[in-house]
């Protein structure tokens, strides 16, 4: 055999070796490390996930507190109960405001009214189910304070922007108006008796304003716990030396 054969020999000897070690060593590592990228990549994406459900729970829980807020503050809009009290204190203020005396409530409307507003209002608070509360108030005072009045009865709920509610009391849909004369009116004094009867709402029986949250966290969730032991705690006493 020339040294020629030899050399191919040697070198075809060397490239089975490369290719055997190749075949028993390299090749399964390289699957085994492309197993691994994929088990990386699995868990690289399960990571992100979480970290955004972490994300979107922190923003949720510092606007919680607002938005607790913003569900209570509507309810003096539409509170659970009649609250009738609470009513008669915001006619009140109202009509102070507007010099207007405010003489009379009664549960339930009257058989006659003047100016019919729409009933829209009424219609669209029925359809969600709120329980409706017809009242009549009785006002006394000037043409144009009557007016200003009335005007404020409609605006405690009033829209504000594209979906939101500014609330400053109960919402009130206004179905008709009766302006006539004070009876005792005499000369130029242009005192007019203004009879009102409208609707207010609450919340259907059984309902909750909160649903059972609290200021501290929603329904059915654990308040965050205090640093200080649950062990009891001894009652302060305080010793006073004559």
């Amino acid at each position: 055999m020339s040294s020629r054969d030899r050399s191919v020999l040697i070198g075809l000897v060397l490239l089975a070796v490369l290719a055997g070690g190749w075949i028993l060593v390299v090749s399964p590592k390289r699957k085994e490390a492309k197993s691994v990228q994929a088990t990386v990549a699995s868990a690289q994406s399960e990571v992100n996930t979480a970290e955004g459900a972490l994300t979107n729970a922190r923003a949720a829980q510092a606007q919680y507190s607002t938005s607790y807020s913003a569900v209570v503050n509507l309810g003096k809009a539409v509170p659970p109960s009649q609250e009738v009290a609470s009513l008669m204190y915001q006619l009140e203020e109202a009509s102070n405001l507007r010099s207007v005396s405010f003489n009379s409530i009664v549960v339930g409307a009257s058989g006659s009214s003047g100016a019919s507003s729409s009933s829209s209002g009424a219609t669209a608070a029925a359809s969600t189910g709120f329980t409706q509360m017809p009242f009549t108030f009785i006002f006394t005072g000037g043409f144009f304070s009557l007016e200003h009045l009335f005007r404020q009865l409609t605006s405690f709920t009033t829209h504000q922007g594209a979906t939101g509610l500014a609330v400053s009391g109960r919402l009130l849909t206004i179905q008709g108006v009766k302006l006539s004369p004070e009876a005792s009116a005499t000369g130029k004094s242009q005192v007019l008796t203004g009879t009102v009867t409208a609707t207010a709402y609450v919340l259907p029986a059984g309902s909750s304003l909160t649903s059972g949250a609290s200021p501290a966290a929603p329904a059915g969730a654990s308040p965050a716990p205090s640093s200080s032991s649950s062990s009891p705690t001894t009652p302060a006493v305080a010793k006073v030396t004559p």
